[in-house]
């Protein structure tokens, strides 16, 4: 199949350092390409790939200081897509509801992955009007908002066998990952590492608008604290050392959470993950296998005492069982062929159904 992506343009493919959205579209390129199909990448510019590469902006809009309205690039390059259809089997979209109008007045068949949360009221009347897109969910949790939306499938996120390996390591700390931001809940991780006086160690992302939070908040518990450290912001190359050498993964979330991409991080690396039952997390952490699904600060705790009973070569067993790269595009190439079958089968029952003249 001749394949179109299409990613955000906030961070390149794959991202230099946070971009969880960037870094699934970049594994699934590879891994589609891989299986011996043509791909096409439409992306920022400074994005690394085997595929072809259509770049509307020469960088990544994060890391771009002079662009203050990313909207204004993002409807550029959905229309160069648009003009473009003609040329490829499927369209596949990573932009939210973005391309859902434009798209819809094309005959190639697309989908819409949908990575981020769908519980504010104001996506009610946008899959309303589209109740007939086609779009695809990373978990099951995360359809719950929207039951009048075509959901195709449900296709859990997956990355390469090999990028994450476990290291050899004693495990001596708790580690946070990510981002810090109020729904993260990094507060949660600090008092459950000071309860059990093991270090913590946050390798985290602070954007912009949490920056305040940050500081008014987190910052003053990290200084006072003297179990933890604060990282900072890590890329691929640092993740397996340092989910190797910790304990337990804590994912203390207080949101409803899509996915969770570094819970399949640390399974790879054999790290027990300790998630709060928010959102996906009981469809991606097996209790008493990959870790623990808590439901509190004392779940938690009392999770800390259990993480003996976990093997880690178990844990590293079935992330290749379940969270691989190649698993993940084999299920979108499953969506694909449907869309693009079912396509066909419209067109020529509309050919057949025409009047003659």
């Amino acid at each position: 199949m001749h394949i179109a992506q299409i990613a955000p343009l906030t961070e390149a493919i794959p991202p230099k350092l946070y971009g969880g959205t960037e870094r699934v579209v970049s594994w699934l390129t590879d891994e589609l390409i891989a299986l011996g199909h043509e791909v096409t990448l439409f992306a920022s510019g400074d994005s690394v790939t085997t595929a072809k590469l259509d770049a509307i902006w020469p960088r990544a809009l994060r890391l771009d200081g002079s662009v203050r309205d990313p909207n204004a690039l993002h409807m550029a390059m959905i229309e160069r897509v648009y003009r473009r259809a003609g040329e490829f089997d499927i369209l596949h979209c990573h932009l939210d509801y973005y391309p859902f109008s434009l798209f819809s007045r094309q005959t190639t068949p697309f989908v819409t992955t949908l990575h981020g949360r769908l519980d504010l009221p104001e996506h009610q009347p946008v899959f309303d009007t589209f109740s007939s897109v086609p779009v695809v969910s990373i978990s099951n949790a995360q359809r719950r908002p929207l039951p009048q939306a075509n959901w195709v499938r449900t296709v859990l996120h997956g990355l390469p066998e090999r990028l994450l390996m476990p290291r050899p390591a004693k495990p001596s700390y708790f580690a946070f990952l990510g981002r810090i931001a109020p729904e993260k809940r990094v507060d949660r991780a600090i008092r459950i590492a000071e309860h059990c006086g093991v270090p913590l160690k946050v390798a985290a992302k602070i954007d912009r608008a949490d920056r305040e939070y940050y500081e008014e908040q987190i910052e003053p518990m990290i200084r006072s604290s003297k179990v933890v450290e604060y990282v900072g912001e890590i890329n691929d190359a640092d993740k397996a050392e340092f989910l190797s050498g910790a304990i337990a993964l804590l994912v203390p979330i207080d949101w409803p959470e899509p996915f969770g991409l570094v819970m399949i991080e640390a399974m790879a690396c054999g790290t027990p993950v300790i998630v709060y039952n928010r959102g996906s997390a009981p469809e991606i952490i097996e209790e008493g296998l990959t870790g623990f699904v808590v439901e509190d600060d004392e779940g938690a705790i009392g999770a800390v005492d259990r993480l003996g009973q976990l093997s880690r070569e178990k844990i590293r067993r079935r992330f290749e069982e379940r969270f691989t790269a190649r698993r993940m595009a084999q299920d979108y190439l499953a969506v694909y062929r449907t869309l693009a079958a079912n396509t066909e089968s419209h067109l020529r029952l509309v050919t057949h159904q025409a009047p003659a003249l």
